[in-house]
This record gives C-alpha cells, sequence and structure tokens, in this order.
C-alpha cells in the first residue's frame, strides 16, 4: 500500500527542504540565497558559464537567474559579458570577491552535507549520490526536465 511519507519523492524533498532551510540560516549574513550560493559555487568550480548552462545545473528558470546574476553582479561577486563573436549568449565569472566568498563558505556546505550523511559510511553516500543521479537521469529521459511521462 502506497504511504505518502514512505515514498521516495517525500522523503528526499524533506531532507532537500531541511538541508537548504540550515543552510539559508548559514549563509543569511552574507546576505545570500540557496541559489545564489549554488551559481557562485558552480561558478568556483567551472570559473565561466552562459546563464543557460547555470540555469540547469542551478536548476532555476533562466529568467531567475538572469536577475539572480544582476544582484551578484551589483554586489561585485559575478561579472557578465557577451563575447564578441554571439551576442545572444552571456559569459558570466567569479570576480575575486566572488571567489573569496565562496571558497569562505564552502566550508559550511560541506559541514552541513558531513552532518546529513552522519551515520552513513563512506560506500553508503557514494552509492545514495549515484542513486539520487540515476533518478534525474531516469526522470530527464523520461519526459524531459520536470515532466513526468503518464503512464
Amino acid at each position: 500500500m502506497y504511504k505518502l511519507t514512505d515514498s521516495v519523492p517525500y522523503l528526499l524533498n524533506r531532507s532537500g527542504v531541511g538541508i537548504a532551510e540550515v543552510f539559508s540560516q548559514k549563509i543569511a549574513e552574507d546576505d545570500l540565497t540557496v541559489p545564489m550560493y549554488r551559481v557562485l559555487a558552480m561558478l568556483k568550480e567551472r570559473h565561466e558559464s552562459t546563464l543557460g548552462d547555470l540555469a540547469e545545473v542551478v536548476s532555476v528558470e533562466v529568467s531567475t537567474l538572469s536577475r539572480l546574476i544582476g544582484t551578484l553582479a551589483k554586489r561585485k561577486l559575478v561579472t557578465r559579458t557577451r563575447p564578441e563573436d554571439n551576442g545572444r549568449i552571456v559569459i558570466v565569472r567569479l570576480t575575486p570577491q566572488g571567489e573569496a566568498l565562496t571558497e569562505r563558505l564552502m566550508p559550511l556546505a560541506v559541514e552541513l552535507e558531513h552532518t546529513a550523511v552522519q551515520g552513513m559510511t563512506v560506500a553508503e553516500i557514494d552509492a545514495f549520490k549515484n542513486a539520487l543521479r540515476l533518478m534525474y537521469s531516469n526522470l530527464a529521459a523520461a519526459g524531459g526536465k520536470g515532466k513526468i511521462p503518464s503512464r
């Protein structure tokens, strides 16, 4: 019998929301939101990205991300440029100030992840991450982002 509180979507959402709430509190003093942090962390990892690629990885609509990037640019945490050969795309990069903030906040994210997976072995954590990647891939292949096929 189906039980909501035992379903994968419910448990994933509950854990994800809990993690995001705790992390939001930790980064609030820097006047950042979780999506802002994700942008900064992704740019730290990739060095630069287009708005479209960032939107996909950060799971934010491009229009929302564009405003978010504007806010980060006003705060001098990122820069936005258009390549001379393609004025339709925007390249986003961390500034030195954005990089310093991201490096300062990343240990908080690592600490929170360690707290969330406390009691799990390294093998269990790896298996869990692989399962999450597979679930995302399955859903994307089945109907695209956010679309679940009918049976």
